[in-house]
């Protein structure tokens, strides 16, 4: 009997290589460590450092508020710029910053696993991660592996609320850097569920008029200057304020 077709070698690959992408596992579900890592600030901070004082600090109980992310977010202190501005701000509920440089969403949820959720109850947690992503996972992965994020948020801290950030702009030479967060975030808006997760995307705070963005808040086209902090506390304030049940101090 004569097949009506035969597969011709480059159609065979073109299957096969189909078939696998079909079935690849999404890598930001697989939680993975980063042992190796040392930044260099404050006489060489180290990943693991960093997450066991983490662990520390949840253990104690008392923050009410923390913050979860990677280099965008660890900038809120030791890294980065936005320090006088978390210390006045976020630092009076006892604000826990688990923010680590280049981090993705697979680091953050080994995170989870080892420890750094344990221990505290905070009214809010502010979620932005998902920019490290872009190069080894589409977009569709990067929403799938942020709604993991806020299901494991919720899972291990039933009475926290999550305010969900779109991931930041930003400006590389790689085009499809931006357009992959862009794309990514079209679909983590979806997770606003108007009860325990609040999507809010301040990535216009951080463009002029002509959506262009504004490198003197932004000098490498990624990461907030102090000023750029400063922006990003004002444009959470109101629905932070609202979340936490309390007023946000400047």
């Amino acid at each position: 009997m004569n097949l009506p077709f035969r597969l011709t070698p480059a159609i065979f690959v073109f299957c096969l290589s189909t078939s696998t992408a079909l079935f690849a596992e999404n890598t930001a579900l697989i939680p993975v460590g980063r042992p190796e890592q040392v930044w260099n600030n404050k006489g060489g901070e180290t990943w693991t450092g960093r997450h066991e004082a983490n662990v520390i600090e949840s253990a104690q109980g008392k923050a009410e508020l923390i913050f979860i992310g990677d280099s965008i977010t660890h900038g809120w202190d030791t890294t980065g710029s936005g320090t006088h501005i978390w210390e006045k701000t976020y630092a009076p509920f006892q604000a826990i910053n688990m923010g680590f440089g280049g981090d993705r969403i697979q680091h953050v949820l080994w995170r989870f696993e080892h420890g750094a959720l344990v221990g505290i109850s905070p009214k809010v947690a502010v979620v932005m991660i998902g920019t490290n992503n872009w190069r080894n996972n589409t977009h569709e992965e990067i929403a799938e592996g942020v709604e993991e994020i806020c299901d494991q948020i919720r899972e291990r801290l039933p009475n926290t609320k999550i305010l969900l950030l779109g991931i930041f702009p930003r400006v590389s030479v790689d085009p499809w850097a931006g357009a992959n967060v862009v794309m990514a975030n079209r679909l983590i808006e979806k997770l606003d569920d108007g009860e325990w997760i609040h999507y809010l995307d301040i990535g216009s705070s951080f463009r002029d008029k002509r959506g262009r963005l504004i490198f003197e808040i932004m000098p490498d086209g990624l990461h907030p200057n102090e000023e750029g902090y400063n922006v990003w506390a004002e444009a959470i304030r109101p629905k932070l304020s609202d979340l936490m049940g309390v007023e946000v101090p400047r």
